[in-house]
């Protein structure tokens, strides 16, 4: 089994558990720091008054010294490298969002702290040039981050609100940094409320820094074979819009790209969530076909791609899944793909979309399925079609996960990696060890995209919100942060009610056609082997999940801790 050496985002289940789980169905094993230096979380302290809260503090951020040094120690017993920047130089993707007092120095001398941090890419591939190295690195959201270090709701709306207002157009590196707080008319914004609009521009003026060292320092050399670029919380306008065209013209004029982009070394994309999973496919296409390009077609089911910009996003569908398709080593084609995207944009194409899959699957077509209908978690209409399916337990990716780029992010490079390692594996204990986590992966989305995000959720957020710990909390943030904004006997009783939840949702979801079938001529099946025409599978007989497997990551309801597990038997 291929080592990769992986040092994730930050520790939440999309970074990590899911990513992990991803390598081990391409044949891959993830070489993670521990969990205690990967430790990321929201305040942990309320400061209160009698029954009122004032203030939270004390959030939870990476260990950076222990990071690089695992990741020197580990250097040579791993196949290759794929590293966040942000987890790497501020320990995580809130930690890279950390308001500061005061601004960093010039460029590119501007923090010896994190530059030495950063360094550790450069040492890698001077003593290990043969190994791939990817970085994903991140440009700054727009929004503060709600519940660390004491920044609330409140903060999070007037910072998104200001920082999406449109800017003067600035090109040169210097004039970026001086111009955060100028309008498009020339004009200053005025002060801020809930938040240190100064300390706010010190933070993006110091990650913006580092994206330039990333690229001006690390990727310019080739001390990074390939950098993935995401852009977090965006919008088609504001202060994001002049780092982001920076970008694009860094990769055109120094590292041979071609509008904005170069598919060999560099993308920027509105992602953040799904770098993970993308890379993981790109370093599994590298190891098991040295980099040949698997193509893939896109066919859309509702409007199509081009004509749509999600919220948080500045660029189209269409291009997002564009860009995604180079992060992962593929190229897009118009016909004889070796894996179809089907692209579920509007609930009335459904019938359709899934006479698409039923198709595919007849004809022994490799596919994948992104739901960009729901916001946030899966569509019910949507869903509730492919599970009737049995075709549907094949696919090689699916999301229905948060944002567009998100859920691109994590179908693509599910599909990917896995593809790349059945088209080219030919030991048995390989595929069976592959096949459990695929499966297991691919049922996990459907229940937490579904039952969960979509289900589960409604009834954890209404017991959260009506048991608020202080009386001057809204009850509708009470759920953002439960560990502190619930009393612990109540955060126990949600852990139950989770628990009890998705006990309850496992035997429903896998009973369902995508995943039992109707009889032994039609039983649902995953793909465990393909050797050009000839494909080997695998039918699915149960899954089950530990009593005490949920949990809150970081103890809010937005996303949880699942480990399902699903079993399966060759097909004779």
């Amino acid at each position: 089994m291929k080592k990769v050496l992986y040092v994730p985002l930050d520790d939440r289940p999309v970074n990590l558990d899911d990513v992990v789980r991803q390598g081990y169905s391409a044949g891959l094993h993830l070489i993670t720091p521990s969990n205690e230096d990967l430790r990321n979380g929201l305040d942990t302290v309320a400061i209160t008054s009698g029954s009122e809260i004032l203030s939270t503090r004390e959030p939870i951020y990476g260990n950076t010294a222990n990071l690089r040094k695992f990741i020197l120690d580990c250097a040579a017993s791993v196949d290759g490298f794929i590293i966040s920047a942000d987890m790497l130089a501020y320990g995580g993707l809130i930690g890279s969002r950390r308001l500061r007092e005061c601004d960093s120095g010039a460029y590119p001398d501007y923090d010896q702290s994190v530059t030495r941090l950063l360094d550790v890419i450069r040492q890698i591939k001077q003593r290990y040039p043969s190994k791939p190295v990817y970085v994903l690195d991140t440009i700054m959201r727009l929004a503060t981050t709600t519940y660390v270090e004491g920044l609330t709701y409140d903060a999070y709306v007037e910072s998104r609100e200001l920082m999406g207002r449109p800017r003067r157009s600035c090109t040169h590196f210097d004039d970026i940094l001086s111009d955060y707080n100028i309008s498009d008319t020339g004009e200053p914004y005025d002060g801020t409320t809930h938040f240190d609009k100064e300390a706010y521009y010190n933070t993006r003026r110091h990650k913006f820094k580092t994206n330039h060292y990333i690229l001006d320092q690390l990727t310019r050399p080739g001390f990074i074979d390939f950098l993935a670029i995401g852009v977090d919380d965006a919008n088609t306008q504001g202060v994001q819009i002049n780092e982001i065209r920076f970008v694009e013209q860094f990769i055109d004029h120094e590292l041979d790209g071609r509008g904005g982009q170069n598919p060999n070394r560099a993308v920027i994309l509105p992602d953040a969530d799904g770098l993970g999973h993308s890379l993981v496919a790109r370093m599994a296409n590298q190891l098991y076909q040295n980099g040949r390009k698997s193509r893939f077609s896109i066919q859309y089911y509702g409007p199509d791609g081009s004509t749509i910009i999600n919220p948080y996003e500045y660029m189209s569908v269409h291009d997002n899944l564009l860009r995604h398709i180079d992060i992962i080593g593929g190229k897009h084609v118009t016909e004889e793909p070796d894996i179809e995207i089907i692209a579920i944009t509007g609930a009335d194409e459904v019938s359709n979309a899934i006479q698409r899959v039923q198709a595919g699957g007849d004809n022994l077509q490799a596919m994948l399925a992104i739901d960009f209908v729901g916001q946030g978690a899966a569509n019910a209409a949507v869903t509730e079609a492919l599970l009737e399916q049995p075709m549907t337990g094949r696919l090689l990716g699916y999301s229905g996960w948060n944002t567009a780029g998100n859920k691109i992010g994590i179908a693509l490079g599910m599909a990917q990696a896995r593809y790349v390692f059945l088209v080219t594996e030919t030991q048995e204990s390989a595929l069976e060890k592959a096949l459990q986590a695929h499966s297991s992966l691919l049922f996990k989305r459907f229940l937490k995209d579904y039952y969960y995000k979509a289900m589960a959720i409604a009834e954890i957020r209404a017991y959260s919100r009506s048991h608020a710990r202080y009386s001057n909390m809204p009850q509708n943030f009470t759920d953002q942060h439960m560990l502190i904004f619930n009393l612990p006997e109540d955060y126990s009783h949600l852990l139950v009610m989770l628990q009890e939840q998705m006990q309850a949702h496992i035997p429903a979801l896998a009973s369902r056609k995508a995943f039992i079938g109707i009889d032994s001529t039609s039983a649902a099946a995953n793909v465990k082997q393909i050797q050009g025409s000839t494909w080997t599978l695998a039918t699915y007989t149960g899954a089950s999940l530990e009593l005490n497997n949920p949990d809150f990551k970081w103890g809010r309801a937005f996303e949880i801790t699942l480990q399902p597990q699903v079993t399966l038997s060759t097909s004779e």
